[in-house]
């Protein structure tokens, strides 16, 4: 499997794959690549829909480049546990990002979401976050706070008083769940709006079919999320004591 970027030749092939309606992995395996790699080139420079390979090439090219100015003299990968390839890692963590930023989320909320959910321990500091991510305070306390609002991160106080921001296994589900009340929210608007436009009325006829829509798959949303975790928690519970469970390598 050839490693390295993307040549050129190669994005073109992608773009082509994608003209022709290929999922990643069949991309991928024309090019003898991960699909992870083909992932994140594609969902980093517009996605399916918007990806040109000509554009796509400089891109990389300006990022590569900043990428090396900003890098400090004999700058090294950080240590890894488990025995992880750090620039698998690096690399993976890259993907995961540009996935959150195709589902909505600024540049800087994606970062600190991947960062905090590939740390073992799911829990930093703002100092910490700055320091992974070389980024402002105020940068992260944003991202923090979008998340937050999202049900996707939670605060803590950690032994020292410090305060942490936190993602576990329930940030899923309680994420999920402020999605189905947003949605609510939009449910009853509609609703109102029905009323407003005097009911028969095409475009009264228009929210009512939206509420309906919405209220029916913001239920669906809850029901599911709620049979997830019931499901997800007792099998957690059954499992055998006594598993093994990997140690981190010592430096």
């Amino acid at each position: 499997m050839p490693g390295g970027r993307l040549t050129q030749q190669e994005r073109q092939q992608i773009a082509l794959g994608l003209a022709d309606g290929l999922a990643y992995a069949e991309i991928a395996r024309r090019l003898d690549r991960p699909t992870s790699t083909i992932t994140r080139e594609v969902m980093r420079n517009g996605g399916p829909t918007a990806y040109r390979a000509e554009v796509a090439h400089r891109a990389t090219e300006r990022r590569a480049h900043r990428r090396t100015q900003a890098a400090p003299r004999g700058a090294e990968a950080p240590a890894q546990a488990y025995g992880r390839d750090a620039e698998a890692v690096r690399e993976y963590e890259e993907t995961f990002t540009t996935v959150m930023m195709a589902s909505g989320m600024t540049t800087m909320t994606a970062r600190v979401m991947a960062c905090l959910t590939l740390t073992d321990s799911g829990s930093l500091t703002a100092s910490e976050l700055v320091q992974r991510l070389q980024v402002s305070p105020a940068s992260v306390s944003k991202a923090i706070a979008f998340l937050e609002s999202q049900g996707m991160v939670r605060r803590e106080r950690d032994e020292g008083r410090r305060e942490r921001y936190v993602v576990d296994d329930d940030i899923w589900y309680e994420s999920m769940m402020a999605s189905a009340r947003s949605t609510a929210q939009v449910v009853e608007i509609a609703r109102q709006g029905v009323g407003v436009l005097v009911p028969g009325t095409p475009a009264a006829t228009r929210l009512e079919n939206v509420a309906r829509f919405l209220d029916f798959v913001s239920e669906a949303v809850a029901r599911a999320a709620e049979q997830a975790r019931e499901i997800l928690q007792t099998k957690s519970a059954t499992t055998p004591d006594g598993a093994a469970e990997p140690s981190p390598d010592k430096p």
